[in-house]
């Protein structure tokens, strides 16, 4: 494991353990974006694909470029297991497009801003998210000269729109298509990096805790002393335990 921060990232773990999913995403895109300082309204105002990219490649920072994934069968039931490349995906993910779209169909001229993390969020608590998201980010819309309200495109240009915005943003949406190696049908299942991530260093945390109380009934050390070790030598010293 490539952790070196072993008390930054046992904090970042402790303080999300009382959060929601979005809180727990926001402090994990935190930690992997240590130049915005912390903020969370930087940090919200960020593209989706921009902040799974980010999560995509703290995952490789700490526990390497291999990432097992299982999933069921669609069509079966089966169990697929199957790896994923970390790396890969950050580095496909961070090809992103300009922050905003240009749609010009039918005598209609629209700029559209590339919804961010914030607007997502927003849109979702409403009664209709896709026209909640539409009034959030539209810059301009003009027919035939004349400025017009979100409410007055038509669905055909909402679809331009759309399409536009996903492909400035195709990371906003992360969907595999696996194939079962028993029935061969494909099934189609959205990725949640900061899902994956968080399961992933909630298994670290609750280890490492467990060799700090190990190690720090053998020898008496502090937590500190501890977690200052690096993994090679903390684990050094629990296998000296165990001979004992």
């Amino acid at each position: 494991m490539g952790i070196t921060q072993a008390a930054e990232f046992l904090t970042t773990w402790e303080t999300g353990l009382a959060q929601a999913p979005a809180g727990r995403a926001l402090l994990l895109h935190g930690a992997a974006r240590p130049d915005l300082g912390g903020d969370p309204q930087a940090l919200l105002a960020l593209p989706v694909g921009e902040r799974e990219a980010d999560l995509f490649a703290l995952r490789r920072a700490l526990f390497g470029e291999r990432m097992q994934v299982r999933l069921e069968c669609a069509a079966c039931g089966a169990d697929m297991e199957f790896e994923l490349d970390a790396g890969e995906f950050a580095r496909t993910l961070a090809d992103r497009g300009e922050p905003s779209v240009r749609v010009a169909e039918d005598g209609w001229e629209v700029e559209f801003r590339v919804p961010g993390i914030a607007d997502l969020t927003a849109a979702a608590r409403t009664a209709e998210p896709r026209r909640a998201l539409l009034e959030r980010c539209l810059v301009t819309a003009v027919r035939d000269g004349r400025s017009v309200s979100a409410d007055a495109l038509p669905a055909a240009v909402q679809r331009r729109i759309a399409e536009a915005a996903q492909a400035a943003d195709p990371g906003g949406d992360v969907t595999l298509n696996v194939a079962c190696p028993e029935c061969g049908q494909a099934t189609r299942a959205e990725l949640d990096i900061a899902s994956y991530l968080w399961t992933e260093l909630d298994a670290w945390a609750r280890d490492l805790l467990l060799d700090v109380h190990l190690l720090a009934t053998a020898y008496g050390w502090s937590e500190p002393e501890i977690l200052a070790l690096s993994p090679l030598r903390r684990r050094y010293y629990l296998e000296l335990c165990a001979d004992v």
